[in-house]
């Protein structure tokens, strides 16, 4: 096998033609042996019965039906335990990424590079908003972490076999991929594009799971915030040092004190706001770190046919 294609599906009733197309058309172009990999993340709407529908017409078409929904990255790592290929696509079926440019990708590869991304010019089909916290991030998480993550990329890359089975051997239950292929190593680079908007649907990600995707990737590739906790104790101390000098010098020194409890309120609730910053980023770290010691299975299939 040449080419595994990996593709996480939720909700993607109207896309899944389409995107076959779509890549049968670029893989028969390369003349390359292939296999497209389906991964049924617990959609809602009748996604897996279209899926095998072409799976009993196409040898090439595989597909893995999830118990439930356990979330993009979950998708994409079984797609990565299942691939066969020497190389291994990974792209989303909304359409956003063309898949086109896996033939540009490839050819980068046979330069030596082990993984080719694809990095994003522009963005379109999305708000402000999202663009504006989504370049946030990237350079924020860029800063803060020991390894080089890409800026403005997604899951969308190819990769050696030699990468694949690395990532395979990495048993964390938060995954952030993209994170954990830079970290891996290797020669990488990137093809350059302009993101289209979503083709049909509704995307799979909103606020909520990007802010659950953003903590994924701080907490496993930074202790930042947990030295920022350290940090912010000594300030705290400092300044409450600062406070009881002054205090004890007013009251024994000057004797110009006033009796209340303002500046105690305020002090009180100043250092339990820093204590309560602090628990829930110490309680963030704890929560993944309970989740590996559980062991419990990454995923569950309910069917597939490889």
């Amino acid at each position: 096998m040449d080419i595994s294609v990996i593709i996480p599906c939720y909700n993607e009733k109207e896309n899944i033609h389409l995107i076959f197309d779509r890549l049968s058309s670029v893989m028969n172009q390369m003349k390359v042996q292939f296999e497209l990999i389906f991964i049924n993340d617990g959609s809602k709407d009748n996604t897996i019965d279209l899926i095998k529908a072409l799976a009993t017409q196409h040898s090439e078409v595989k597909y893995i039906d999830f118990s439930r929904n356990f979330g993009h990255q979950i998708a994409v790592s079984a797609g990565i335990d299942m691939a066969n290929g020497s190389s291994v696509v990974i792209i989303d079926a909304d359409l956003q990424d063309p898949p086109e440019l896996i033939e540009d990708m490839h050819n980068k590869m046979k330069e030596g590079f082990e993984v080719v991304y694809a990095k994003r010019k522009t963005r379109k089909g999305e708000s402000w908003f999202k663009l504006a916290t989504a370049k946030m991030f990237y350079r924020i998480l860029a800063k803060i972490t020991d390894i080089s993550i890409p800026v403005d990329t997604g899951d969308f890359r190819i990769m050696d076999r030699k990468v694949v089975d690395v990532l395979k051997d990495m048993p964390e239950k938060h995954k952030y991929l993209r994170g954990q292929i830079s970290w891996i190593g290797f020669r990488q680079t990137y093809v350059e594009y302009d993101r289209s908007e979503r083709n049909a649907g509704e995307t799979g990600y909103p606020l909520s799971k990007m802010m659950k995707f953003a903590l994924d990737g701080i907490t496993a590739f930074s202790d930042l915030p947990l030295k920022l906790v350290t940090y912010f104790g000594f300030i705290v101390s400092f300044f409450a040092f600062i406070v009881m000098i002054y205090a004890l010098y007013s009251r024994f020194i000057l004797r110009v004190y006033e009796p209340g409890w303002t500046s105690l309120i305020l002090s009180i609730l100043f250092i339990g706001g820093i204590q309560m910053i602090a628990i829930g980023i110490i309680g963030e770290y704890l929560s993944r770190m309970n989740s590996n010691i559980r062991d419990r299975p990454l995923y569950i299939v309910k069917d597939t046919n490889l």
